[in-house]
């Protein structure tokens, strides 16, 4: 189904819950490039991984949101790698952040224990707020 109208406008109702509460610039990230990859590949389910992989390039997940992120790029190791590479993903937070970065948005986050936190416990306590705000505002 596609998730922009003729226009190239997103279709709200289309994208995912995340998405609908995020950014114009993101939704158009996401939309546009799932419609060109549902074109090419006739996959839906790659045409979604597609999707998200070109939004994680420019924005972070921050709570039940996407947000830009300071600098483009890969988030993670498997975003690093491409479609073929089997590394785990940090699913939308910015691994590749530097650790204060991810200590602010911990804070934001209001996630506990963050002060004596190395970088990779950070990004994992950050996937697991953001997942726990994701099924709070889908509960609204």
């Amino acid at each position: 189904m596609p998730k922009t109208t003729k226009s190239g406008r997103p279709i709200a109702e289309e994208l995912p819950s995340t998405l609908e509460r995020s950014g114009d610039k993101a939704q158009r990230t996401f939309a546009k490039t799932y419609d060109s990859a549902a074109e090419q590949y006739s996959d839906e389910q790659r045409a979604h991984q597609t999707a998200f992989a070109a939004l994680k390039h420019t924005h972070e997940k921050v709570g039940d949101h996407w947000e830009p992120k300071e600098s483009a790029g890969p988030s993670d190791a498997q975003a690093e790698g491409g479609r073929d590479t089997d590394r785990p993903t940090a699913g939308g937070v910015d691994a590749n952040a530097s650790k204060k970065h991810l200590y602010e948005l911990a804070r934001r986050l209001d996630v506990k224990g963050r002060s004596t936190m190395t970088k990779a416990e950070l990004v994992e306590a950050l996937q697991k707020a953001n997942d726990r705000h994701s099924a709070q505002a889908r509960k609204r």
